[in-house]
């Protein structure tokens, strides 16, 4: 069975809705030293995992930017996107997951490929944390507090217990924190 990676961008406070200018991804804000990071424990990730409104924002942007690793990256990788609204994903190498979310993502974990990662989609997040589908979670801190916006996980949902596999600060404040979720 395929791993599913949940990775995101999040705010000391647990905020990951990005409302406020604390998420900067140029070589100002960090970007470059974490970045090959994240490149670097996504290595086996050859699927990427979106809601529709995280999917949007991506496509209106890393199309035009395939110079640049992550926009290379994306352009290459084989996408999905669970909506019920959309019908033509028009972004190269995606499809359209228009079923029950927590089904459709389970479907594709047990597909043949490598790892799957999500990131941004809150409530997809939400979804996938709650039905218990999450094999990592991939924490990128930024040493900010946002006081609003959606959280990591929706109300009422928990682990026991997490396993650290990685905890890494760089010089920008941003920390990089892996989990293996039992």
């Amino acid at each position: 069975m395929r791993r599913l990676l949940v990775t995101e961008n999040i705010t000391a406070d647990g905020r990951i809705e990005i409302i406020d200018e604390w998420f900067a991804p140029t070589p100002e804000g960090g970007i470059v030293e974490w970045l090959s990071a994240t490149e670097r424990v996504g290595a086996a990730s050859d699927t990427v995992l979106l809601g529709r409104q995280t999917f949007e924002d991506f496509r209106g942007y890393w199309p035009q930017h395939t110079d640049e690793p992550a926009g290379a990256y994306l352009d290459q990788v084989r996408k999905y996107v669970v909506s019920s609204t959309m019908t033509d994903p028009r972004w190269r190498n995606s499809t359209v997951l228009s079923g029950d979310p927590v089904e459709e993502v389970r479907r594709l974990k047990e597909s043949d490929g490598g790892d799957i990662t999500l990131c941004g989609s809150p409530t997809l997040a939400h979804a996938v944390l709650a039905a218990g589908l999450v094999d990592e979670i991939r924490l990128l801190v930024f040493p900010a507090v946002q006081g609003r916006g959606k959280s990591l996980v929706a109300d009422g949902t928990s682990f026991d217990r997490l396993e650290v596999l990685e905890s890494r600060v760089f010089p920008s404040g941003v920390t990089l924190l892996r989990y293996a979720v039992s």
